[in-house]
């Protein structure tokens, strides 16, 4: 190439020399200090030239290893990828038709008639077909995979591969990318290797920017010259001669000033560019650098990424139009946006797609059915739903658990344990009922939201406000609040693992009562409604979250054996104030905090940490991270069980009973809180997949005259209405047996050895404790109906 130049230029000088010999008249004698005019001006020239020549080696040098150190570098600060969970499916599953449709709506699966390509389903009323995406999980690349799921009443019965003849063991899967982790920042993008992008994309760039590509050196002199010729006819500019090559010079290293210096180191830098790599290569740095818009403050580069802004879907998922217009948009992004000018961008795009004809790419059946095609974009145009709250947690744990192997802007993927149907339906319920609620609660009203998964303490969902996709204060995580009535489980709890003296059928005392300070204080608890009910069972009690019983029962087990059970729930010891108003909920606790309490408890006294974290993958697909699920047995199976039973009553008959009129079937417990003058309205919820923890208030602590069941009960009884609810079955546990007991005159229970049915009673050492030996009689009605 330089060979070819310089020889050009001595040519031109030859024939510039011919010229002037042709014309020359004989020259009058020239006097001397002309003669030494010439001569210092030769003497300027060649060290000019030097010079140039100088500034060009060394401006050669130094570009040349810019190029070198970028490329062979990181090429671009790549965001941090946030991916849901990854939902596993295999045959005897308890998931329903409804509930995978669900799944796949949430994951942006195209229904269709018959599937055809990655990202579509068809569904009947016992099966679905759907092709799965190909996807890089954290143990390696799995390809596309065609498959047909076969449910019955109970759940799926047979997952049958269609690529190949037989059935599957499991299938998993793509998990929704949920966004980026870093924010306010000046560009994004999603990279991809060449391979990744369709071939179709490829050709209507080269087709529309840049047909040479792969036959020029970097640079195409004659576009340039066409370009030059063009734009000096028109007076202004209305044709650009750079290559692709030239773009990508330009875009990484060099401002985008219209200058002939600029313009004369963007031809040097593509030179190197081509020189040093492949055409591949370069065009894999292309397509993940192009400037194809504004996403509010943050930059849209590369094809991958405006795919998922404009139209949700992942780049491979595009028709043929709608690669096009990405394609059209690259000559100018703000110009040509279809957000704001879609005409503009319609017409470019039909351009695109003639060229593409022209050039034999399209049919002109295809092209046909493209241009007639409207634009498709997304009503509400964005990367991806963040969630700021869930976002806010992984942040936290990726400091916790990964500290200084976790780099920003690295290229990491990182894979949690967000559902994202919950997350959805969950922000679904706070959008919906918080307003509602707010007539009565007045208009500052506020609410947060954590759902973990019962048995694992996965974070499957987060809402940090009624604002729910906006940044802010985060009450899920930082929001402490008095968490009133929520406290009491842990009260019965305490009394419950000692079977000795408690049972369910326990006899408390439900009457006036007065306790007296160190300091000559005197507090007198009373319960919500202001009335007394003499004696009543200990289930009853809880299931009506009776407030004297509560207290009394506490005091007889001494608050420091209270405040260990809480301690065991996951409850810090410093969070709690020990005096007897704590059996009702005087101190205060997060949505966290109270879901790490609810999970422990609901999970038969197993612990397991709450986390949203599951691993940590860097560029290279190497493991930075990876949980690994640990579960401890903080309290007695037994005790744990007999206290979610209650929780069950109070669903079914207590403060709950809301619930029961709209899920029956679903078996559920839960548990009501209000807090002083009902400045707090708390509800957790417990379902056979989750445990909910709902709080509605307000953050200058005004009252909202709303209860735990007129305020946050709502809020999750309306997500249940769209997350479909799993029956809640209490496994039964080792050591329990049923007694007979009868109903006495004032409310409470006597053993009766004639009952037809029975509490169940075990000893401290997990044997039966029987108070009778045979007999069968009656009992109290529905009170261990499931």
């Amino acid at each position: 190439m330089a060979k070819k130049v310089a020889s050009k230029a001595d040519k031109e000088v030859k024939q510039t020399r011919s010229r002037k010999k042709t014309t020359k008249k004989k020259p009058n004698k020239p006097s001397k200090p002309k003669k030494g005019l010439l001569k210092r001006f030769w003497s300027i020239g060649w060290k000019v030239s030097l010079a140039a020549i100088v500034v060009i080696v060394f401006a050669g040098v130094y570009l040349d290893s810019l190029v070198k150190q970028k490329f062979e570098g990181q090429l671009f600060a790549l965001p941090t990828v946030v991916y849901a969970r990854i939902l596993y499916l295999t045959p005897g599953d308890q998931i329903t038709i409804q509930e995978l449709r669900n799944e796949l709506n949430v994951l942006n699966y195209r229904k269709v008639r018959h599937p055809r390509y990655p990202g579509e389903y068809s569904s009947s009323s016992t099966k679905i077909e759907l092709i799965r995406r190909p996807f890089e999980f954290s143990d390696g690349p799995e390809p596309e995979r065609h498959v047909m799921l076969y449910f019955d009443s109970n759940g799926i019965t047979k997952i049958k591969s269609l690529d190949q003849v037989g059935d599957l063991g499991y299938l998993r899967l793509d998990p929704k990318m949920m966004g980026m982790l870093e924010k306010d920042t000046d560009e994004q993008r999603l990279f991809l290797r060449r391979a990744q992008y369709p071939e179709v994309l490829v050709d209507a760039l080269l087709v529309t920017e840049d047909r040479n590509f792969y036959k020029h050196d970097g640079i195409a002199p004659l576009a340039i010259a066409r370009a030059m010729l063009a734009n000096i006819k028109a007076g202004h500019t209305v044709q650009g001669g750079s290559t692709l090559t030239q773009q990508l010079a330009k875009n990484l290293f060099l401002s985008s000033k219209r200058t002939l210096w600029r313009k004369l180191r963007e031809a040097y830098i593509a030179l190197i560019l081509d020189y040093r790599y492949s055409k591949d290569r370069i065009l894999q740095a292309y397509l993940n650098e192009v400037y194809l818009g504004q996403s509010g403050a943050e930059a849209i580069h590369g094809f991958a990424l405006a795919s998922r802004y404009y139209f949700g879907q992942p780049i491979q998922e595009l028709r043929i139009d709608q690669l096009a217009l990405l394609v059209g948009m690259v000559k100018g992004p703000s110009y040509y946006n279809p957000i704001r000018f879609p005409e503009r961008a319609r017409t470019r795009r039909d351009l695109v797609l003639r060229l593409m004809m022209e050039q034999n790419i399209l049919s002109v059946r295809q092209y046909e059915s493209a241009v007639n095609r409207p634009l498709d974009i997304q009503k509400n145009p964005r990367i991806a739903s963040r969630q700021p709250a869930y976002f806010q947690q992984l942040k936290l744990e990726l400091r916790e658990k990964v500290g200084n192997r976790f780099k920003a802007e690295s290229g990491v993927r990182v894979f949690t344990s967000l559902d994202p149907v919950s997350q959805h339906d969950l922000e679904k319920a706070v959008g919906k009922v918080v307003p509602r609620l707010a007539k009565r609660g007045g208009k500052n009203l506020e609410a947060a939201g954590v759902i973990v998964d019962r048995n694992s303490g996965e974070i499957r969902a987060m809402v940090g406000g009624k604002r729910t996709g906006y940044e802010g204060f985060n009450r899920a995580l930082n929001a402490s609040r008095q968490i009133g009535s929520l406290a009491k489980p842990a009260v019965y709890l305490t009394a419950l693992q000692d079977p000795d003296k408690y049972s369910l059928a326990t006899t408390l005392h439900d009457e006036p009562l007065t306790l007296k300070g160190s300091k000559g204080s005197l507090w007198t608890p009373r319960n919500f409604d202001r009335k007394y009910r003499g004696d009543v069972p200990l289930y009853l009690a809880l299931a009506r979250s009776l407030n004297v019983p509560t207290v009394e029962l506490g005091m007889k087990l001494g608050i420091d054996n209270v405040v260990k059970t809480f301690e065991k729930l996951g409850v810090d010891k410093q969070e709690i104030r020990p005096v007897p108003s704590m059996f009702l909920g005087s101190f205060t606790l997060t949505p966290i905090q109270v879901a790490q309490m609810y999970q422990t408890l609901s999970n038969s006294g197993r612990k397991a940490q709450l986390s949203a974290l599951r691993s940590v993958l860097d560029l290279d697909g190497n493991v930075l991270y990876e949980s690994i699920p640990s579960v401890s047995q903080a309290v007695t199976q037994q005790a744990a069980w007999l206290t979610t039973y209650a929780m069950k009553k109070g669903v079914l008959e207590g403060t709950g009973r809301y619930l029961n009129s709209q899920f029956p079937w679903a078996a559920l417990a839960g548990k009501t809180g209000t807090s002083n003058d009902t400045r707090d309205s708390w509800f957790v919820g417990i379902d056979g997949r989750e445990v909910a923890t709902v709080w509605v208030g307000r953050d200058d602590n005004k009252p909202t005259n709303l209860t735990g069941a007129s305020g946050a009960l709502r809020v999750y009884a309306e997500y249940l209405k769209h997350r479909i609810p799993e029956k809640l079955v209490l496994p039964w546990p080792k050591g329990m047996t049923t007694l007979g007991y009868d109903k006495t005159s004032q409310g409470a229970l006597k053993a009766d050895c004639s009952a037809n049915f029975k509490l169940p009673v075990w000893d401290s050492d997990g044997h039966i404790k029987r108070e009778c030996e045979k007999g069968i009689g009656n009992w109290i009605k529905n009170l261990f109906d499931w």
